[in-house]
């Protein structure tokens, strides 16, 4: 061994198991303890807590809680979407049993920090098969609260997420241990975490996927054993296409079979049967899929049988581009901490090659700055075991240039622990400073409350799909679109209610719950409603169907009622919300359409000063952009009293032009033009407008809930 590989090497007194355990707690102690500075922050607050708990912050964590509630109730509605046979939700109502005496709303509140601090203890073990536990300790008090990591499973934020990056890290170690230990016995339990890992998450089969290649590589280039080739065989089980508990069979099967028959193939011929088997079941599948993923050809629309739908992933912001300031600071917390993580972690490969197993969970971290931030947590535990890794070679130096044997220990351990500190702290301050709040308020959830005590379990609650996931926990209704359910095809008729005038509103609605009712009873695989709606219309043209929805139509007979959840908050996302409907179906092209939300900074001589350089000068009845002077077409004027008694006032000052609606109450103002005046959600939720077509059921200042008349 020369000299540079001495000095690379990882070299301990073997730490024993009392030691391990002892530090692997005091590692997941130290993550869950950061956890809670975001309970000492928003803890106490009212509006975010409900029956005396603090709520989630994490939308589609309504998914799996409102699966796990029905698992403990033992039943649910059909068609409801409810996922009650889903793992986090299964996972979720088992802990629920085991823990009888905790609050359901305060267990999923803090699943996700003590299972996402889980992750200290893959890093630990593999810290410790490369030579340091000790490195893998310092690697494993970073890793599990750096910036992405945290956020994603910190207090609040209930998810699949909680264990997503801890499966595979614990598999990626299960796989280095049956390499570097080539020992039969223990070769089916990397094989088994992978498949729990891929049942856990389906997006981990390219984890595993990545894995095995690597590992196939690292075993044709250091170490060509015949037992290490079978260990690859085992490794393809969780690739196949079938059910778990098939896989489960499998693996089950193959590995007694390794366990006691001694194989007399050519190492070549073994090369080349794992080799077949994995391109034709897994391979080529798995390319033609990855070259057809929406992250690689992002589009504007999505296209079927000739309509173009605005695609839903030109909206979601952690699957947008990401710059690498962003990605340096989401992967290791500072600049300093990525730079010396990528070198550490080089030279850890270079060192210890077989840490390259782990290069598609690095890569696919990496790739966040086209794919989006929610990629970045896979590349964490290694920019942070590189980080140990230097810190542990600098200590290593500083350890070597003492002479005194007495010392060189302990100095050894706070040097390294010291470097590692400076690593860790601007992830702790970052953690002061993320405040998150819950995805719903205490006054909108007691809107749903209510709203549970009106609707049935078999009524529908249209709203925007941001909000699918809890109006269905928090009421126990149905939804037409929700965090999973929001394709461009099922967006179009919603955003369509929502954007459009009233009565093409209600008619929509209507419609749009008729052929989602009508497709669950005939078990259509359809997906395109707005096209089945309009064969029943006899229309071919969308555009001149969308034209005959304004008129008085003849509508189908619903046994379900309908209500529009309106809240508030739809009011900054509503231009976002119209993009999914204005737009022409046949070419994709989208219509330009005027909405501007802002507030007043000052007045003066009649003039309103906006805080976007804007400007509304009511004498002239103009909205000034710029140099340019628009006429004012129409002036409202909303207001709550303090009994929260509604007033408003509607104003006509020119033939055209754009809107100008003050929510004195909110300090808001509203620049918009006549497609959005009169969309229903301004109609509804700003004027309180109905039109005869719908019926009040729940008026707040903060969440207007109404009855489509049918």
């Amino acid at each position: 061994m020369n000299e540079l590989q001495q000095f690379l090497s990882l070299e301990e007194k073997k730490i024993n198991t009392k030691i391990l355990i002892i530090l692997i707690l005091v590692a997941y102690l130290f993550n869950i303890a950061v956890r809670y500075i975001y309970i000492s922050y928003v803890g106490d607050i009212p509006q975010f807590q409900w029956q005396g708990h603090l709520m989630i912050n994490n939308n589609d964590g309504y998914y799996w809680a409102e699966g796990a509630r029905d698992i403990l109730a033992g039943f649910h509605q059909a068609n409801d979407l409810s996922p009650v046979n889903m793992p986090a939700s299964i996972l979720t109502a088992a802990i629920a049993k085991f823990l009888p005496f905790l609050n359901f709303d305060v267990l999923i509140e803090y699943l996700p920090g003590f299972l996402g601090s889980l992750l200290v203890v893959p890093v630990v073990l593999i810290g410790r098969i490369l030579g340091s536990t000790w490195m893998g300790f310092l690697a494993s008090l970073l890793s599990a609260m750096v910036w992405s990591y945290y956020h994603r499973t910190m207090f609040g934020y209930y998810d699949t997420d909680m264990l997503v990056i801890v499966l595979s890290t614990f598999a990626l170690w299960a796989i280095i241990w049956s390499l570097k230990n080539n020992d039969k016995r223990i070769f089916f339990l990397a094989p088994l975490i992978e498949i729990l890992m891929i049942k856990w998450h389906g997006g981990l089969f390219n984890v595993a996927n990545g894995f095995f290649i690597m590992s196939f590589l690292y075993v044709i280039i250091f170490n060509r054993d015949k037992n290490l080739i079978l260990f690859l065989l085992l490794l393809i089980i969780p690739l196949i296409n079938i059910d778990f508990l098939y896989k489960i069979l499998i693996l089950a099967v193959f590995y007694g079979a390794i366990l006691k028959v001694e194989f007399d193939i050519q190492l070549k011929y073994l090369f080349l049967l794992v080799g077949a088997v994995f391109i034709g079941i897994v391979g080529i599948p798995w390319i033609s899929g990855i070259l057809n993923n929406g992250y690689f050809t992002r589009a504007v629309t999505i296209t079927d049988d000739g309509f173009k739908y605005f695609s839903v992933v030109n909206t979601v912001s952690e699957a947008s581009h990401i710059d690498y300031n962003v990605l340096v600071h989401r992967i290791s917390g500072s600049w300093a901490g990525f730079v010396l993580g990528g070198f550490g972690y080089l030279l850890l490969a270079i060192r210890y090659p077989i840490i390259l197993i782990s290069l598609p969970m690095v890569v696919l971290g990496l790739f966040a700055v086209r794919g989006g931030l929610r990629f970045t947590i896979f590349a964490v535990p290694f920019f942070a075991l590189g980080d140990a890794y230097i810190a542990y070679l600098l200590a290593k130096l500083s350890y070597k240039s003492i002479t005194n044997l007495k010392y060189k220990q302990p100095i050894f351990y706070i040097v390294s622990f010291l470097i590692m500190s400076t690593f860790i702290y601007p992830n702790y301050k970052h953690i002061h400073r993320y405040i998150m709040p819950t995805v719903f308020d205490h006054n909108e959830v007691q809107v749903l409350n209510k709203l549970k005590h009106i609707a049935s379990r078999e009524d529908y609650v249209l709203s925007w799909w941001d909000y699918g996931y809890p109006i269905r926990y928090y009421a126990d209704v149905k939804t037409l679109i929700d965090g999973g359910k929001h394709s461009g095809d099922v967006n179009f008729p919603v955003s369509f209610a929502l954007t459009r005038d009233l009565v093409s509103s209600r008619n929509m609605a209507i419609l749009d719950v008729y052929q989602t009712e009508y497709n669950y009873k005939h078990h259509s695989n359809t997906q395109d409603y707005l096209k089945e709606i309009m064969k029943k219309y006899n229309f071919k043209d969308p555009n001149d169907f969308l034209e005959y929805l304004s008129t008085d139509i003849k509508l189908p007979q619903l046994k379900e009622n309908i209500y529009y959840y309106l809240p508030l908050k739809m009011m900054e996302i509503f231009p976002t919300v119209a993009v999914f409907s204005d737009l022409n179906l046949l070419n994709g092209k989208q219509h330009n359409h005027i909405f501007l939300l802002t507030k007043p900074v000052g007045q003066k001589n009649g003039i309103l000063v906006l805080n976007n350089h804007m400007k509304i000068d009511l004498n002239r009845g103009v909205v000034v952009i710029g140099k340019k002077a628009i006429p004012i077409h129409k002036v409202g004027v909303t207001s709550y009293t303090n009994n929260n008694k509604f007033h408003k006032t509607i104003k006509t000052l020119s033939n055209s032009g754009l809107n100008v609606i003050f929510l004195k109450s909110y300090n808001i103002v509203l620049i918009m033009d006549d497609f959005f005046f009169n969309s229903a959600y301004i109609q509804l939720f700003v004027f309180e407008n109905t039109q005869g077509m719908f019926e009040p059921v729940i008026k707040t200042p903060f969440v207007k809930v109404y009855k489509v008349k049918q």
